[in-house]
């Protein structure tokens, strides 16, 4: 006997050894990996599909890693072993339901329960089992003892209303539920299936509704998501934008002062040099004077021929050539970092969410009428096919002149032809005819041309200039991206450019230029004072000559793809910003203008 139970605990744990860990079955086609657990080839293939979209594989048993999809090693003997205990048990593997009670030598799957035996019947075990009414057979089930009575050991055959419970034919007759109200437990069943339903119905309706909420609150995630996305997406790019400009703006004022300081280098180098040549002469009349003064013989002393000229009373000790130089102009690098860092905070105004955009009117088509007020009011309307509107030739009435600002003009000496000269405030450009040695870079014009500081990408601004009554000149706006050399580098001869100028040296005509297309005034300079006016949004461009009343020039409505430069060109002259600043609504006579 104590052999026959070791026996069956050794084949018990000869099984469980035999069982593939993924599916609990004896092992088919076994493989081993290489930390040396073993599994069904199929099991461990659906496995690592399934580890193959992380990139990372892993044993199911030791969780040890791979690097790369292990190779499955075929473990023959292992595969063997269990194809034996397989064989010797065919029905083991298959039965996986309720099994005949009456077939104790092997598992047979069960067809019916009896309730009065409580059993479980195979097809062989029904066929000889009693037919008489009180052996009832259902379904194969395991919990029969459920069907019967506690007390009586009947069946449940009526269902209780009164205490709700099952129960069987004595229960009713003589037992605790005698006189109660009881139910066929079919219509009884019924009843509450209906209840039951009921209560169905209204928790599907529940359902619904808090899945249309969960689906509401998921929408609202995903949109607050997005949000939030591109929130984050447009706050890099604008802290990008601003990084860039604050680089740019740090490159501009240390180019400066290192221009500043080579000049300055230059100039104290050269005054160095001459001092040293005193300070030597000095030394030789100091040892002269030192050997005089040890001579015995008076004669020789009395005979020396420099004796007059040894002392100089004019060089007053040379200390007149160490004053009056230049130093480093702090007020134009402080002008360019202010600049620079307005032209930054004007930009974060403009998209600054705290502060809403004034409404933009938008440019009029070509083929419609300007509905502006301060248009309206202008005549000699011309319209261009190129998509370009030109109004010129009229007064400028009671509207006025309108703009945002400040537009405080600084001009980039980086960008300065080498025939200019630029005063130290940045205000004013003179030609001459003597270069200026600047250094040749890719910024730098190569004729008599100049941009502005500041960029501007956004809002409504003017600016003013003064020119002399002489030579050539041109003032406008140009975007950053114009030619610095070659043909087209000049402003209004390319179309990144427009300006208005002085059409010829000896007379006071003028036109407007943009794209090498010129467009004459009819009359002459009354004034010596021009205002240029910008609306970036509305994409307009305006001249006017400040003279009394008024006069608009021009304007051109295009769209701006870039950000916009003052521009000036000056030959045999000079033009000075006189002003720029916020511009409001003037009367038509100007006296409240900057």
């Amino acid at each position: 006997m104590i052999s026959f139970l070791v026996s069956s605990m050794a084949s018990a744990d000869l099984q469980n050894d035999l069982r593939c860990s993924i599916c609990l079955n004896l092992y088919t086609d076994p493989v081993m990996l290489r930390c040396g657990h073993n599994f069904c080839r199929g099991c461990i293939d659906q496995v690592l599909n399934t580890q193959e979209e992380s990139g990372v594989y892993s044993c199911p048993v030791c969780r040890e890693e791979f690097p790369q999809r292990p190779s499955l090693q075929r473990n023959i003997t292992l595969g063997n072993v269990a194809e034996r205990l397989r064989s010797t048990q065919p029905h083991q593997e298959e039965i996986t339901g309720i099994c005949c009670t009456y077939c104790i030598h092997s598992p047979v799957p069960a067809v019916k329960s009896c309730l009065l035996c409580e059993a479980s019947l195979c097809d062989i075990h029904l066929k000889v089992h009693s037919k008489s009414p009180e052996h009832v057979l259902t379904d194969p089930s395991t919990s029969l003892e459920k069907r019967k009575c506690s007390v009586h050991k009947e069946l449940l055959k009526y269902y209780c209303t009164k205490d709700s419970i099952c129960i069987c034919v004595s229960c009713g007759m003589v037992g605790e539920h005698w006189g109660h109200r009881v139910e066929m437990l079919d219509d009884a069943s019924e009843k509450k299936k209906k209840k039951l339903r009921n209560v169905l119905q209204k928790l599907i309706t529940k359902r619904e509704k808090i899945e249309e909420r969960v689906q509401s609150v998921e929408e609202h995630w995903r949109k607050a998501q997005e949000k939030a996305s591109g929130e984050a997406e447009r706050v890099t790019v604008l802290f990008t934008d601003i990084r860039g400009q604050l680089d740019d703006l740090e490159k501009r004022v240390l180019s400066e002062i290192s221009r500043q300081e080579e000049k300055l280098s230059l100039s104290l180098s050269e005054v160095i040099q001459k001092l040293e040549i005193k300070k030597n002469e000095l030394s030789r009349k100091m040892r002269h004077i030192e050997e005089l003064c040890n001579m015995a013989d008076p004669l020789t002393v009395l005979q020396d021929p420099d004796t007059g000229d040894l002392c100089d009373p004019e060089e007053g000790g040379g200390d007149g050539d160490t004053g009056g130089h230049d130093d480093v102009d702090v007020d134009v690098i402080t002008g360019m970092l202010h600049a620079g860092i307005s032209e930054i905070m004007s930009y974060l105004q403009t998209i600054s969410p705290a502060k809403p955009k004034a409404i933009r009117p938008k440019p009029p088509s070509v083929r419609s009428q300007p509905s502006d007020p301060l248009y309206s009011s202008l005549s000699g309307i011309e319209y261009r096919g190129d998509g370009v509107i030109v109004r010129t030739g009229s007064i400028v009435g009671k509207e006025g002149i309108y703009g945002e600002g400040p537009a405080d003009i600084l001009l980039d000496v980086n960008t300065a032809g080498n025939n200019l000269l630029i005063s130290n405030n940045r205000k004013t450009a003179t030609w001459t005819d003597v270069k200026q040695n600047r250094p040749e870079t890719s910024e730098r014009f190569q004729c008599y041309q100049v941009m502005g500081i500041r960029k501007f990408l956004s809002g409504r601004h003017y600016w003013d200039v003064k020119i002399s009554r002489s030579g050539l000149w041109r003032v406008g706006m140009c975007y950053p991206s114009i030619d610095r050399r070659g043909d087209q580098l000049c402003i209004g001869y390319n179309k990144k450019s427009w300006c208005l100028c002085r059409v010829g040296v000896n007379n006071n005509v003028l036109s407007v230029i943009h794209a090498s297309k010129e467009i004459p005034f009819p009359h002459q300079i009354s004034s010596d004072r021009f205002r240029i006016c910008l609306d970036y949004e509305g994409g307009r461009l305006s001249f006017y000559e400040l003279c009394d009343p008024i006069r608009h020039l021009h304007t051109f409505i295009t769209t701006f793809t870039e950000p916009l430069h003052a521009a000036l060109y000056v030959y045999n002259g000079s033009v000075k910003i006189s002003g720029g600043g916020a511009a409001v609504r003037k009367h038509h006579h100007g006296e409240n203008l900057p």
